[in-house]
């Protein structure tokens, strides 16, 4: 390979950087366009008040799977993961509160002043899921089979995924089969009867999605979380630094390895000849010749935006314009002169902060939930939205000033269309209805804040790339995964356009902080260019 024909990357999130990584480490010294300033897209960590940093998107790791930690020798460059005891702190109007430990028989033994009933169950349902996610947690590191034609290769690579659905108890095989098209409403409700305990967990099987929690398919969520990391509870997985520190430390691995790195480089074609990638244009006018085209972008973007239709099929074109990625999922930061005193932690202090170090659920009960979507279904955002909220500065202080805190707020539902007015003149509407919701169970937050940053769905399409808005590069529902992620028959990481591959979160396994979809990618292109 010559200098003057480069794989280049479009994108420098965490799977384009993972991607870049790879592809260094065969020897292919990849070069990644990053169109803003900083590398990280929607893993980053900035500036948003005066001393003040925070993860401006995302601030819980998918988790980022720990094979990929281990084979680019992140620890090295600087990773630091943090993982807090409690796993979930959910309030309710009552003045009491829902724990979710890393240890599930911590966490039963709380639950006992709620229901016994739900202390049972919250082990069986724990050790259900842990079972089936060790069932579905090869298929992470997959790439799906051909539809079409599956050959020996792919048949052999499901075996084992043969053998352990084989090895599930009959209970757990049944369940396995029945949960992925129920409504996570339907399925929390037969493990348990506290409002609360439901509503915490069903709101995993609904992050970052256009669903409510009676919504057809929403277990899928959970199933995928369980296959990450074998529950159903969500990541609590912090990175010291914030997420920032993650992609900094992938950047420098793929620097290490060979890649070279430019940010500030916007890619506005991909460049097409007699059906391959022949090239990429900047927006400065530089056109940069490729051996191939490895986008981070999600695929709408990808597809609709830096090709030009007419090197692709208009059957292709329609079936990526249905695919689904409108976002619901807004982002409020706040910058905080103190640690906010919530009501179910009256004794505030002592270990109250470590009560607060994991995530924070704001929702009461699954009704709450399916409220909150309703407003998005019509076309606008819920007065009282479901958030969940994490005070990264409780595990690292070096992200605020002393005895400052930051709080990070993802808050559901926000529709990326509204049906009266536009984001620029509701904006500050929104960010009252997210603060309010919070306040509700700590009283002396708004007291303490700063300053405000609120981004919706706008403002994730227009700064940080996301088409629609959708911080997972497309909904996460049964019709859109695996095999079917982006569209059926292009789940292989390639497209229509040949040496034009795609590695976001809009290819399979999905979004989240992982790294997956861009590790299984730049194997599947190293096969190719080896041939």
């Amino acid at each position: 390979m010559t200098e003057s024909r480069r794989v280049v990357i479009v994108g420098a999130g965490p799977n384009g950087l993972v991607a870049a990584a790879y592809l260094a480490k065969a020897g292919l010294a990849p070069l990644v366009l990053e169109r803003r300033e900083v590398v990280g897209g929607i893993a980053v960590t900035e500036e948003f008040a005066p001393g003040f940093r925070g993860p401006t998107v995302a601030h819980a790791m998918g988790p980022f799977r720990p094979s990929i930690a281990h084979e680019l020798s992140l620890a090295r460059h600087g990773l630091a993961l943090l993982r807090p005891e409690v796993r979930v702190f959910a309030p309710g109007f009552d003045g009491r509160a829902i724990r979710i430990y890393e240890d599930p028989k911590r966490t039963a033994r709380e639950l006992e002043s709620f229901s016994p009933h739900d202390a049972k169950g919250y082990l069986a349902f724990h050790e259900s899921l842990r079972r089936i996610g060790r069932v579905l947690e090869p298929l992470l590191s997959m790439t799906p089979p051909s539809v079409d034609s599956p050959g020996i290769g792919d048949l052999w690579r499901l075996l084992p995924v043969g053998r352990r659905f084989k090895g599930l108890p009959r209970r757990d095989a049944f369940r396995l089969l029945r949960w992925g098209p129920m409504a996570i409403a339907d399925l929390v409700s037969e493990f348990f009867e506290t409002e609360l305990l439901r509503a915490s967990i069903a709101a995993r099987g609904i992050a970052g999605a256009f669903a409510g929690p009676w919504s057809a398919g929403t277990c899928v969520g959970l199933l995928l979380q369980a296959a990450l990391e074998g529950n159903g509870d969500g990541a609590a997985w912090f990175v010291r630094g914030g997420p920032g520190a993650l992609t900094q430390a992938l950047s420098a691995a793929a620097r290490e390895a060979g890649a070279e790195i430019r940010t500030a480089a916007a890619v506005s074609r991909i460049v097409t000849k007699n059906g391959e990638a022949t090239g990429v244009v900047l927006a400065s006018g530089e056109q940069i010749p490729v051996r191939a085209v490895v986008s981070n972008a999600d695929p709408k973007r990808t597809l609709l935006k830096l090709v030009d239709p007419v090197d692709l099929d208009p059957d292709f074109i329609r079936k990526i314009e249905n695919y689904r990625s409108t976002g619901s999922l807004a982002k409020v930061n706040l910058a905080l002169s103190r640690l906010p005193a919530f009501t179910a932690l009256p004794n505030g202090g002592g270990d109250g902060a470590a009560m607060l170090s994991g995530r924070i659920h704001i929702g009461p009960d699954v009704d709450y939930l399916e409220r909150a979507f309703d407003a998005a279904k019509y076309g606008d955002f819920s007065p009282h939205p479901t958030c969940d909220v994490v005070i990264p500065t409780i595990a690292d202080p070096s992200l605020a000033p002393a005895g400052a805190h930051v709080m990070s707020i993802a808050a559901q539902f926000a529709p990326y269309r509204l049906q009266t007015g536009d984001w620029s003149s509701r904006r500050e509407a929104l960010g009252d209805a997210v603060v309010d919701a919070v306040a509700a169970h700590a009283p002396d937050l708004k007291g303490s804040i700063v300053r405000r940053q609120v981004l919706t769905p706008r403002d994730l399409e227009e700064e940080y790339g996301l088409t629609g808005g959708h911080l997972l590069h497309g909904e996460p529902s049964l019709d859109q995964l695996f095999t079917m992620r982006p569209v059926l028959n292009w789940a292989r990481y390639r497209t229509p356009i040949r040496g034009l591959y795609l590695c976001g979160s809009g290819t399979h396994p999905g979004g989240g902080v992982t790294g997956a979809a861009g590790a299984n990618a730049s194997r599947e292109i190293l096969k190719d260019l080896r041939r």
